[in-house]
C-alpha cells in the first residue's frame, strides 16, 4: 500500500494522504509522494481540477510525531532539511497550479494538513471535521505556509488567534468564520464532493485557469497594473471557440460542449 493515492478520471485528479490506521499521520514517504503526485497533474492538460483529501475517516492529523522524531533523529541536521525542503513547496504548488484545487476535510485537519488545505483554491468539510493548527503545542512554528495564506482567507486578527491560541475548531464554526466555502453531512460528503467537481470539470477549461491565473495575479500586481492584464486575457478567452461554443449553447438552450481552444 503506498502513503499516497492518486486517481485521475473526466479531468478530476484524486490525490488522497493513504494512512488511515495512522489517521493519515504524515511521514516523509507521504509528503514526497504529494509533491511528486501534484507537479506530474500540474503539467497534465487533462487535468481541469484537482481533489487533495485523506483516505479513511480523516484528512490528516499531520505530522506523525512518533515517525518524524525518529526519522529526524536517524539523520544529520543537513540531510534532515535537505529532505524536508522539497516537501515544503506542496502549498506553493497547489497555489501556482493552473487546475483549480479544492481541499476536501472530513475528520481531523490539523498542523501541516491544516496548512496544506489553506492553500487550495476551496475548501469543503464534513460535519464532522475538526480542524486546529496545533502547533504552539508541539513546539513548532509551523510548516506548510499557513501563515501566509491563512491571514488572506481570515484577516490578520483571526489568523493568529488560531496559530498563537490553538483550539480546536468544528466543522459549523470553520464556515461562520470563513475558513471553509460549504459544510456537508457527513454520510453525503463524498457524493456533495463529486458533484462540485463534476460541475467544475464541465466548465470551460481554458476560463478556469483564466480565474485561477486572475487571483494569482490581483496577489502581486497593484490596481493600476492588475486592470490590463485582466482586460487582456479577458479579450483573448472571448475570442475562444469555448467562448463562442458557450454562447450559441446558451441560444440554443443546450449543455456547450468545450475542447479547451
Amino acid at each position: 500500500m503506498t502513503d499516497v493515492t492518486v486517481e485521475k478520471k473526466d479531468g478530476v485528479a484524486r490525490v488522497a494522504m493513504n494512512r488511515p490506521e495512522r489517521r493519515n499521520g504524515m511521514n516523509m514517504a507521504m509528503l514526497a509522494g504529494m509533491i511528486d503526485a501534484l507537479e506530474e497533474i500540474a503539467s497534465d492538460d487533462s487535468i481541469r481540477v484537482v481533489v487533495v483529501t485523506g483516505n479513511g475517516n480523516d484528512f490528516s492529523v499531520g505530522a506523525d510525531l512518533a515517525l518524524v522524531a525518529g526519522e529526524a533523529s536517524g539523520n544529520g541536521e543537513s540531510e534532515w532539511t535537505a529532505r524536508i525542503w522539497d516537501t515544503y513547496r506542496i502549498p506553493l504548488v497547489l497555489h501556482d497550479m493552473p487546475q483549480v484545487t479544492l481541499a476536501a476535510i472530513d475528520g481531523a485537519c490539523a498542523g501541516a494538513a491544516f496548512g496544506i488545505a489553506c492553500a487550495a483554491d476551496l475548501r469543503f468539510a464534513s460535519d464532522r471535521a475538526l480542524f486546529t493548527t496545533a502547533f504552539l503545542k508541539v513546539g513548532a512554528a509551523g510548516d506548510m505556509s499557513g501563515a501566509w495564506t491563512l491571514p488572506r482567507i481570515l484577516g490578520r486578527a483571526k489568523a493568529h488567534e488560531l496559530y498563537f491560541l490553538p483550539e480546536k475548531i468544528r466543522a459549523a464554526e470553520a464556515l461562520e468564520i470563513g475558513l471553509v466555502n460549504r459544510v456537508f453531512a457527513a454520510e453525503d460528503f463524498a457524493a456533495e464532493i463529486d458533484a462540485i467537481t463534476e460541475r467544475l470539470a464541465g466548465s470551460a477549461p481554458l476560463a478556469l485557469r483564466g480565474i485561477k491565473a486572475n487571483f494569482k495575479d490581483a496577489e502581486t500586481l497593484g490596481f493600476a497594473d492588475y486592470v490590463p492584464v485582466e482586460s487582456k486575457r479577458h479579450s483573448e478567452l472571448m475570442a475562444s471557440a469555448d467562448a463562442r461554443e458557450a454562447a450559441s449553447a446558451f441560444m440554443q438552450k443546450r449543455t456547450p460542449v468545450f475542447e479547451g481552444r
